[in-house]
């Protein structure tokens, strides 16, 4: 009878090491899950305290930006002065050589919705304050250049503008008598003071009235009899100048007529609020009455016109206007 061989159990020995195996590897991802840990946070512990090279990286970029935002307020502080210069010129130097009004026009500021996205940063203000000065002058910029737009116009029309402004008297001065005074006076009737918006020449009735400029007639009117005006003629000079003749004896313009400087457009009457034949001028600039005696003779001296102005009484030539 033959014995059976007795065979060794492998398996249980392959079992033990498997186990063995799968222990390693859960201690290996242990440490190195910890060693993460640590390492994590340790780095995070250093870069709360020290400035790590990608810190340094991201404080060097801020600095840079920083300084470039500095660079630019310098820009635009350069530039505003350079505006203002170009400003100061338009209104004291051009606008003076076409007897033009200054504009003094402010640019509305943007509301604060429109920097909302700025803020909530570290830089908020310093990029809120350049933006809102770049706005600023872009404004400005913008404002100026609508006025020397309106220059330009003005320069190519220098020609019209020189004829069109009312620059000599509408009656001839060997047949005036007296001239009475622009602004306030004593009024005859009300016996109280009150505003008078042009000068008065008394003259003969029938003394012809001449167009102190370049117009087209706006309108004509005959007017109340002894209230008002009278009969009267507006010319429009354009280039925001108007004249005003009144308490004529005879209307020989129509409206929509062109005239020129020195052309007849009536003769001097006693129509209307009057109570002796003279002729009531005025001159109106940007819809507001200016003193005419400024517009007589624009070659006059200082002494010439001292003279005039002292010759010059409160009228008593009209009842009302």
């Amino acid at each position: 009878m033959q014995k059976e061989r007795i065979k060794p159990k492998k398996s249980t020995l392959e079992d033990g090491d498997a186990v063995t195996i799968r222990l390693r590897t859960y201690t290996l991802l242990r440490k190195i899950l910890i060693g993460f840990i640590l390492i994590s946070l340790a780095n995070f512990i250093f870069s709360q305290f020290f400035y790590t090279p990608k810190s340094y990286a991201i404080l060097r970029s801020n600095r840079e930006i920083v300084f470039k935002y500095e660079l630019l307020n310098d820009k635009i502080r350069v530039a505003q002065r350079r505006l203002d210069e170009i400003r100061h010129r338009d209104n004291h130097v051009y606008r003076a050589l076409f007897s033009s009004d200054s504009v003094n026009v402010i640019a509305e500021p943007y509301p604060a919705s429109k920097y909302a996205h700025l803020s909530g940063d570290e830089y908020s203000t310093l990029m809120t304050s350049t933006w809102q000065a770049m706005d600023a002058l872009a404004q400005q910029i913008y404002l100026e250049s609508v006025s020397l737009d309106e220059l330009q116009i003005m320069a190519k029309n220098k020609e019209n503008l020189s004829s069109a402004i009312p620059a000599i008297w509408p009656i001839d001065r060997l047949q005036l008598e007296a001239l009475y005074s622009f602004g306030m006076r004593f009024h005859p009737i009300y016996k109280r003071y009150r505003f008078h918006k042009g000068v008065d020449m008394a003259c003969d009735k029938g003394v012809p009235v001449y167009a102190s400029g370049d117009a087209i007639v706006e309108s004509t009117d005959i007017g109340r009899r002894r209230v008002g005006y009278g009969k009267q003629v507006l010319l429009n000079h354009e280039f925001g100048y108007k004249t005003r003749y009144a308490h004529l004896n005879e209307i020989l313009v129509q409206e929509g007529q062109k005239v020129k400087r020195g052309q007849l457009i009536g003769t001097v009457g006693n129509t209307g609020g009057s109570t002796g034949p003279h002729l009531h001028y005025e001159v109106i600039y940007m819809g507001k009455v200016v003193n005419p005696v400024n517009y007589f003779n624009k070659n006059m001296t200082r002494d010439e016109y001292r003279r005039l102005m002292d010759e010059m009484k409160d009228s008593d030539l009209e009842t009302e206007e």
